[in-house]
């Protein structure tokens, strides 16, 4: 890839900060938590209309169908950073199952589910992990029995972001019983407002019901809401899968929150003195910035790839990792400079940006966990990455003899 500026590029940017000077007005807050307020619909809108979002998705589907390119992509996550304003909204249906839809969905669903999803018009949530079956995905228990034209399911999903709010749901479930492990599986799309559908909220340490426990009473769902075919849910899900984790190691969201941390550090003091000026903190702020800069540039080594339908290989193994530990640490390090500050929380009249750095570490630590947890994405590396045996599973006890 050739890194270099031409005029087209220079243009450019200079076309995107224009748009965001005479449109500042227009963005919502960039800590808005609300999944659909009415300013964020229309922020998006036109964010879609200037290509500033969904920019290579088809124009059919309502994206601004751009050809990929990888130069134009980060100039327009610089402007927006530079200029402390929110890009499009992103989330489990525009991040996850547009791409896999785009790749695999029939064109029923292509028409019915992409527009409106990129719109922020249908919001999405993941029904993939259940209480014995979070690591192990492949070991869900949830089934789809067939009575005539639809399925008729049964079971619970946990972990369930946003699925309090959602209108859609993308499933994991058994359709096959008797088929092995990994190919009794199937994708299956589904109305959240379906009868026999019980969300339940479940709080977490950011004081928040982050996460739903989900159950499924003889809900009743058309055959034909599968993605791909019967038993075959276990090569979508992986699609996702791989979306998901571009996702939770986003480089562009990682290079906004840094810029933002060295704001709090030139507006911060010690001893009269500006915490941009102290070793200590400034030195933890240049590591990150490192680590920051490396994702920026594994992200358009990976934008390029993708325009040229190669595999990512070990250059896509490592975003999720990398991503979610390091944004737990840059939270830590805004913690940190902010002093006594930093411990307080939302209710407080002295509390910073509205305690989004407390939010941050708090939840961000639970997303080194959640998508895959980091030591099954250490295993992922090394076994698929580098070619590594396979970890080895433990013996299973002897069987007790009734002598």
């Amino acid at each position: 890839m050739d890194l270099n500026l031409t005029q087209e590029y220079v243009d450019f940017r200079a076309e995107v900060a224009q748009f965001l000077q005479a449109h500042k007005d227009a963005a919502p807050n960039r800590n808005d938590r609300s999944v659909s307020s009415e300013k964020r619909l229309a922020w998006q809108q036109i964010l879609l209309a200037q290509g500033y979002a969904a920019r290579t998705h088809p124009k059919e589907y309502g994206g601004y169908g751009a050809e990929p390119d990888a130069l134009k992509a980060r100039i327009i996550a610089e402007e927006f950073s530079r200029a402390k304003m929110p890009g499009g909204i992103s989330g489990q249906g525009i991040n996850m199952l547009v791409p896999t839809l785009l790749e695999l969905g029939t064109q029923e669903q292509k028409d019915a589910y992409i527009k409106p999803t990129l719109e922020g018009k249908m919001v999405w949530c993941q029904g993939y992990s259940e209480p014995g079956a979070g690591s192990d995905l492949a070991a869900v228990k949830t089934s789809a029995v067939v009575d005539g034209d639809d399925f008729i399911i049964n079971g619970q999903k946990i972990w369930t972001s946003t699925a309090q709010f959602a209108d859609m749901m993308f499933c994991l479930v058994r359709t096959e019983p008797d088929a092995k492990k990994h190919q009794g599986i199937s994708y299956i799309l589904l109305d959240m407002k379906t009868p026999g559908i019980e969300v339940r909220p479940l709080m977490t340490m950011t004081g928040h019901a982050e996460f739903n426990e989900v159950f499924f009473t003889d809900v009743r769902v058309p055959t034909h809401s599968i993605v791909g075919n019967r038993g075959e849910g276990w090569m979508v899900a992986n699609a996702t899968l791989t979306h998901e984790r571009g996702m939770l190691g986003d480089p562009d969201a990682a290079l906004s929150r840094l810029h933002s941390i060295a704001d709090i550090m030139k507006q911060e003091q010690l001893n009269g003195a500006s915490l941009m000026d102290n070793d200590i903190y400034r030195d933890r702020l240049v590591q990150l910035q490192g680590e920051a800069y490396a994702m920026k540039m594994n992200g358009m080594r990976l934008t390029t790839l993708s325009s040229e339908k190669k595999s990512s290989g070990m250059a896509g193994l490592l975003v999720k990792l990398q991503g979610c530990e390091l944004n737990h640490q840059m939270a830590e390090l805004a913690i940190d400079v902010m002093g006594e500050y930093g411990m307080l929380y939302e209710d407080s009249p002295f509390v910073r940006d509205r305690g989004m750095w407390q939010t941050h570490y708090m939840f961000d630590l639970g997303l080194i966990i959640g998508g895959g947890s980091a030591q099954i994405q250490k295993n992922i590396i090394s076994e698929r990455g580098l070619g590594m045996p396979r970890e080895p599973k433990p013996a299973k006890p002897a069987a007790q003899s009734t002598n």
